[in-house]
């Protein structure tokens, strides 16, 4: 006896929710597939090929995140708040004696090296020390500056955008690393989703042996399962009891969990205060930031000079004293990135920016919460579930050509 001849078509029929199964699943991972790969458009643009869905938005998906961070959990100048002025000054002490010597040393030899040559060791080193001496307080004093002035001199939008569009790969991260749970269900509710509609699929075609209810039910199970997947995922935002059980969006369950991974993705990939020095001396607002340390500087070499200042002027003119100013402004500036490195692992401590972000967003309401990860689907979730419709309806009319052999 002929098993395939007597059995075949019992294995057909048994087979369908079992393709079905595979096509969910299936669909649910090459659509999440789509949202984050590739990083870079691979194909002949505009008409044939694809870019990650997060990775094609990246400008957008960075702004939308940044505005979320600044209205939920950064207050810049609360963080900034934290960071103690005269701890910053003791942090660069080191710094100083070399600083204050290669000021001075430089724009004296520039502008008078005559002068400069002839004056005795011991009253270079009486200004050099009143330099040295002044500038904890100059430091004080242009920290205190920045701190009151911070949204002035430290655009926060512009940092997190420019370091997001260099790296796609890290805003892909964030999303990636934070739902990853959400994702393996997504994955794995294709599969049970998928099996489910299989079921109802199988008693259909028992009845109803059409050419296009294969491909139909396809197109059904690739939707439904992206569809439901993406619901149960965010919904209900809050609690809801039923049948004695609690049911809530499985994102929000994980309040507490997310929080803390996303705290140190922020903490340690975003906001380190070496990158917000950064784009302090180097952003859009790094005029602002210079005018302020000239003027505090300035000042500095003022007193600095103390009594010699006179002599100096009256030897080399006020136009020539005010372009050593300058030239000791530009030595300082230059010498600032270098020199405040120091103070970095004591900023990032006082700031604390991991249990910062980790506290406000355990913090935060169910439906506030939901927004750190819906951006992700909400920017294009109709497509995402298209997506999957169209590679389940592929798949549906693969199984009524292979299986069932087109009807034919």
């Amino acid at each position: 006896m002929n098993f395939w001849a007597e059995y075949g078509e019992l294995i057909k029929f048994a087979s369908i929710p079992v393709i079905s199964a595979i096509i969910g699943w299936g669909t649910n991972v090459l659509a999440l597939k789509m949202t984050f790969f590739p990083l870079e458009f691979i194909g002949i643009k505009p008409f044939l090929g694809w870019q990650g869905i997060i990775p094609s938005k990246a400008e957008k998906m960075s702004k939308l995140s940044v505005d979320l961070w600044t209205s939920r959990l950064v207050d810049v100048k609360e963080l900034f708040a934290q960071i103690d002025p005269a701890q910053v000054a003791e942090e660069m002490r080191p710094q100083f004696d070399r600083i204050s010597k290669e000021i001075m040393d430089e724009f004296m030899e520039q502008q008078m090296p005559e002068v400069w040559s002839r004056l005795p060791e011991g009253v270079k080193k009486v200004a050099y020390a009143r330099i040295s001496r002044d500038m904890p307080n100059v430091v004080k004093d242009i920290m205190s500056d920045v701190k009151e002035n911070i949204e002035d001199v430290f655009d926060i939008k512009a940092m997190v955008v420019q370091r997001l569009m260099q790296d796609k790969g890290l805003l892909n991260e964030i999303f990636l690393k934070c739902g990853r749970e959400e994702f393996k269900f997504i994955e794995r509710s294709g599969l049970y989703f998928g099996f489910l509609f299989g079921l109802v699929q199988m008693g259909v075609w028992f009845f109803f042996q059409e050419w296009w209810i294969l491909p139909v039910f396809g197109l059904l199970v690739g939707y439904a399962t992206n569809w439901l997947a993406l619901k149960l995922i965010f919904q209900p935002v809050e609690p809801v009891k039923f049948l004695g059980m609690k049911f809530q969006g499985l994102f929000i369950t994980r309040q507490n969990e997310v929080s803390a991974e996303y705290a140190k993705m922020l903490a340690y990939e975003i906001f380190t205060f070496d990158r917000i020095f950064a784009a302090i001396v180097n952003g859009p607002t790094k005029q602002r930031f210079v005018d302020l340390i000239s003027h505090h500087a300035k000042n500095a070499i003022d007193d600095g000079v103390g009594l010699s200042k006179p002599l100096i002027k009256f030897v080399a003119g006020e136009r020539n004293y005010e372009k050593m100013k300058n030239i000791a402004v530009e030595k300082t500036i230059k010498e600032l990135p270098s020199s405040v490195k120091p103070v970095f692992p004591y900023a990032e401590e006082a700031m604390d920016l991991e249990t910062v972000f980790r506290t406000k967003m355990q913090a935060l309401s169910s439906p506030d919460f939901v927004d750190f990860l819906r951006p992700v689907f909400q920017e294009d979730e109709l497509k995402l579930i298209l997506t999957g419709a169209a590679l389940g309806m592929a798949a549906g009319i693969g199984q009524l050509i292979f299986v069932f052999g087109g009807l034919g």
